[in-house]
């Protein structure tokens, strides 16, 4: 009897064992997300603290801008998305706090039967405790080894029984700590939910603000449209622009490769020529066989000279590929063309904030204080500076096969066929028609845009 109690009791305690490694874990992995959550709320209060600084600058000029009903928009949709992420919060915290309570009351139904067991323990052992039962219990035995066995049992069960009441304290210790964890898990939820209610209200006020500005941008129909219409002209013009200058450098690169390869066939003619008039006529069959040696030695230099992968006119020469190759291996992770600005209109179809118009852009538009630095965003050489319309220019530099666009630059600092380094200035940022600094950001594979999201490193 006293040797399956205390059999009962050992694997018991090694279930209980068992149960506490996994919530801790648990626990432990519950923990890592709800700092990723809390990261990815610091992270969207950061970006919406930028937006209100460009808000602030773009408020100071007179008239309600649509870069500003952009701005507000895309500022509400970060404080939805904060919102969103603060309810996963609150989720994981729920879930942290229902793992806790879980544990609590196994430990606690584990414990009120190991306190049972290990009572029943005491009892046996004090109804037992003369030194006449622990002797009759040795020297029953069958024989002198079954003696010590029995000896080395009452040792072991002793030191069995003193662990167990260890045991019975430090899961006594462990249940108060979940509760105490428990009681945190209640305050930091209080707070969350206190976080939550400040994000509502700020959401109303700027919902607000927002039904303000669309309401007088509404008023301004008529001027609203004409300016779209005159970006839908510009954007046509600047597209026909990129496309002529596109299709002119593919055509030089292929006179350049045209004349290369003239010059490797006429060098080869010259080789052959100058053997067959400096050879004996005896040697006819020598000089033939040296002339084809030096047409299959200048074929090898063609055949090294050429690019591993030709899908380009941009890529016929080494430089080329290398150019393209460089410039591919940097995607997402290319500096931006401003050190400080807003994305307030993506790439693609966009619609202006509450008036029902839209456009297509061909990049991404940033907003930024004006005068501020354009810089270009990798190695490369500048194809075209081209004035559309007023002082406002454009500069295209080309990397290989690809091309980056910067339309609202003033003061070009560069010219056609100069050589840019990553980061270096190329002009100011100029204004545009609400007299705010507007930079068009563009990024193409010869003459298909891509989206600069994915070429430029996340902020």
């Amino acid at each position: 009897m006293l040797l399956i109690t205390g059999v009962n009791l050992l694997a018991m305690f090694r279930r209980i064992i068992y149960i506490i490694a996994f919530l801790v874990v648990g626990s432990v992995a519950v923990a890592q997300t709800r700092e990723e959550l809390e990261k990815n709320r610091d992270e969207i209060q950061k970006e919406i603290e930028s937006i209100t600084k460009a808000l602030n600058e773009i408020t100071k000029s007179k008239n309600t801008t649509l870069g500003q009903a952009a701005l507000l928009q895309k500022k509400l949709n970060l404080r939805l998305q904060a919102i969103r992420n603060i309810n996963k919060e609150i989720r994981v915290i729920n879930d942290n706090m229902y793992l806790s309570a879980l544990e609590i009351n196994k430990l606690k139904r584990e414990l009120d039967t190991l306190k049972q067991q290990y009572a029943k323990s005491v009892v046996y052992a004090y109804k037992n405790r003369s030194n006449y039962d622990f002797l009759n219990f040795i020297f029953s035995a069958s024989n002198f080894n079954d003696a010590l066995r029995r000896v080395a049992y009452l040792k072991s069960y002793r030191n069995y029984r003193e662990q167990q009441a260890q045991n019975i304290v430090k899961t006594q210790a462990k249940i108060e700590e979940k509760i105490e964890a428990l009681k945190l898990a209640r305050l930091e939820k209080a707070e969350v939910l206190k976080t939550e209610d400040k994000l509502r209200s700020e959401l109303a006020v700027e919902k607000k603000e927002q039904d303000q500005v669309v309401s007088k941008l509404r008023s301004r129909e008529n001027e609203l449209k004409k300016q779209i219409n005159t970006k839908k002209a510009q954007d046509q013009k600047l597209k026909a622009a990129i496309a002529a200058a596109i299709k002119r450098e593919a055509e030089l690169a292929r006179i350049e490769e045209q004349k290369r390869l003239k010059a490797i066939e006429d060098a080869k003619k010259a080789a052959a020529a100058t053997a067959k008039n400096d050879a004996p006529a005896k040697n006819d069959a020598v000089a033939r066989n040296d002339a084809t040696a030096v047409t299959k030695t200048d074929a090898g230099t063609k055949a090294d000279e050429k690019p591993t992968r030709v899908k380009s006119d941009f890529e016929l020469t080494p430089a080329g590929v290398i150019s393209s190759t460089n410039f591919e291996n940097n995607k997402g992770s290319l500096p931006w063309p401003v050190d400080r600005g807003e994305v307030v209109y993506e790439m693609g179809t966009q619609e202006l904030s509450g008036t029902g118009l839209k456009f297509e852009n061909d990049g991404i538009t940033i907003y930024t204080l004006l005068g501020t630095d354009v810089k270009a965003v990798f190695d490369g050489e500048v194809m075209r500076v081209l004035f559309l319309d007023g002082n406002s220019q454009v500069v295209m530099i080309k990397h290989g096969k690809y091309f980056t666009v910067y339309s609202g630059v003033t003061g070009a600092t560069v010219s056609k066929g100069q050589t840019v380094k990553t980061g270096q200035v190329i002009g100011k940022v100029a204004a545009n028609v609400d007299g705010v600094g507007e930079l068009d950001f563009q990024v193409l594979m010869e003459t298909r845009n891509q989206n600069p999201r994915l070429w430029l490193k996340k902020k």
